[in-house]
């Protein structure tokens, strides 16, 4: 079996670090995340492939036996400290990142060997340029909104906030902090500030349908807009958020 330094993982993670030009802490443990008590009581940290500070993201690349069962590496004989084999386990373990990596404000990317370069058995042929491009396309954000959003999550966290998904699909994030609740309109950079300020907050009163004194709105934007974004009323109730961001 190889090692880990030359698997595939260690290879996408590798061409992952050339495209964010930082390096990854591989096999990072977070002390959230952990796996299932065992007969003691003690719980395992989980490790993720790799994760990068500077980006507040986390890569996992899923083999084929994240997807499809595997006797090998699944030991369906052998019951782990979950009371199920291994290949439950994964999956579960796997779901349990998929649901705590982005509550905690950090961005979770899944890369898999159907998205690369790869054999029919999962291997990766280490294509170095058609992997790069595919990588690039697989790290790039959907838009620049995402960015501010992911930001503004963590500093809700940091506040204290949860983050809980939203009662309306419209809205782009909603967190709750006691009896408060939050909901928020979010925009990216963009080239024509004043009359992307002036959707959002139409886009935002739309969604002011509670009659509940603790429930407020918020406009959230990148700290380059928030001149344009202020241009409202003094007496106006409606909350500005800026983010951190350029």
């Amino acid at each position: 079996m190889a090692t880990r330094d030359v698997s595939d993982e260690a290879y996408v993670v590798g061409l992952c670090e050339r495209i964010l030009r930082e390096n990854a802490l591989t096999q990072h443990r977070f002390d959230w995340l952990l796996g299932d008590p065992g007969s003691g009581g003690r719980q395992v940290q989980l490790p993720v492939d790799a994760y990068w500070p500077g980006h507040q993201l986390v890569v996992e690349y899923r083999e084929l036996q994240h997807d499809r069962p595997t006797p090998h590496f699944d030991k369906p004989n052998r019951l782990t400290v979950s009371g199920v084999h291994r290949g439950e386990q994964r999956a579960l373990y796997d779901a349990r990142r998929e649901e705590h990596i982005p509550a905690h404000g950090l961005r979770l990317v899944l890369i898999r060997p159907a998205d690369l370069d790869a054999d029919g058995r999962g291997r990766l042929r280490r294509n170095d340029t058609a992997d790069l491009a595919a990588l690039k396309k697989i790290l790039a954000r959907a838009s620049d909104e995402d960015r501010v959003t992911d930001t503004f999550r963590t500093w809700l966290l940091a506040e204290g906030w949860t983050p809980i998904d939203p009662t309306d699909r419209w809205t782009d994030l909603e967190a709750v902090c006691g009896r408060e609740r939050l909901i928020c309109e979010a925009k990216g950079r963009t080239s024509d500030k004043g009359v992307d300020a002036d959707i959002a907050y139409g886009q935002l009163l739309r969604r002011m349908t509670s009659q509940d004194p603790h429930t407020r709105y918020a406009l959230v934007m990148p700290s380059s807009s928030l001149k344009t974004a202020a241009r409202v009323p003094p007496t106006s109730d409606s909350s500005c958020a800026s983010t951190s961001t350029r």
